[in-house]
């Protein structure tokens, strides 16, 4: 087993301290999970959902396993050790997944899988920047990056970009309220010193009087469409989830666990639009483009962890799964 570019880990890392997969028997089911397929773990993190994939594919079917996060692959790694070559792991973001499956011969899976969002470890680990507490805020940086050896950091989109763009950053990925107000207060206090630390974005979130009114933090939704900017999630699930529908052979499986609104909308309008196939407008009076269905939805409504599950991973809450079947070209 082995994996590309893997950088030493930042933090300790320990079986109590792994991220606790989400859904994991319904994946399983959706999935068709069974001895000798092949399977795609688009997120594989620190390999939970891989782990159970691997156990019910054997004993000869294989996982490969794609996340942009070198730490997570060094402990999937470990964990993932007793399947042997059955396992395989990539450092690549899953929008790569045809170049990362091509360059190992591998031409269709059965069945690929995507977490979406943030691990608990990533978001427990004060130096990624993920989270933040007005306790620890003056040390904690903004960083943000999924690879933290790869692009922009938060701290650097907010030191040039335009004041137009980090409004439509925070009305589209972060659907906030005052999103102009906010962006032009960030130009202006950027001017005098620059953005740093979490402490000094919330305090600019303050002095623009945004995401007042609300249960969580006032930042929240600021932080969580900074990130969504740093690592271009939509686009790279978008991208991704077109990737996914060409690999899969006939009757292959698609499943993409979301956790907010924005991806699981994305997902949502993406297996109904290949599911129809035509997109040619409703008053045309026949089909000019041409396009032919390639999905079937399996799951018409997402389906939600259990209250056990909640309970015992309350991090599991906001958790969307759907999934879809690759039809016969």
């Amino acid at each position: 087993m082995g994996f590309e570019r893997d950088a030493e880990p930042r933090v300790a890392l320990s079986p109590n301290t792994l991220h606790q997969p989400v859904l994991v028997t319904e994946c399983l089911s959706l999935l068709g999970a069974g001895p000798a397929r092949t399977f795609v773990d688009g997120t594989v993190g620190y390999g939970g959902h891989a782990e159970a994939l691997l156990r019910e594919s054997g004993p000869d079917g294989r996982v490969v396993g794609l996340d942009r996060d070198g730490v997570a692959l060094r402990a999937a790694a470990d964990r993932l050790a007793p399947f042997g070559d059955r396992a395989l792991l990539v450092q690549a973001s899953f929008r790569q997944l045809r170049d990362v499956l091509r360059g190992r011969g591998i031409r269709q899976v059965d069945g690929v899988l995507l977490d979406l969002g943030v691990s608990s470890v990533q978001l427990d680990e004060a130096g990624r920047g993920f989270r933040f507490s007005e306790g620890t805020a003056e040390e904690t940086p903004l960083d943000m990056r999924m690879d933290a050896a790869d692009g922009e950091t938060a701290a650097d989109l907010l030191a040039r970009a335009s004041e137009e763009t980090l409004a439509d950053w925070f009305r589209r990925y972060g659907e906030l309220s005052g999103a102009g107000r906010l962006a032009r207060r960030i130009v202006q206090t950027r001017g005098e010193a620059p953005l740093r630390t979490a402490a000094d974005l919330i305090r600019v979130t303050r002095e623009a009087r945004v995401g007042g009114g609300r249960r969580h933090h006032p930042a929240t939704l600021v932080f969580q469409a900074l990130r969504i900017a740093v690592n271009d999630e939509l686009g790279a699930l978008e991208e991704g989830l077109a990737a996914a529908r060409d690999v899969l052979g006939p009757g292959g499986r698609l499943c993409v666990i979301a956790y907010h609104s924005l991806e699981d909308r994305l997902v949502k309008h993406t297996f109904r639009t290949e599911e129809r196939g035509c997109i040619c407008p409703p008053r045309d009076p026949m089909c000019t483009c041409g396009r032919k269905p390639t999905l079937r939805r399996i799951t018409r409504r997402p389906v939600r962890p259990s209250d056990e599950e909640v309970a015992a991973n309350p991090r599991a809450r906001s958790a969307r799964l759907r999934a879809a079947e690759k039809l016969a070209a």
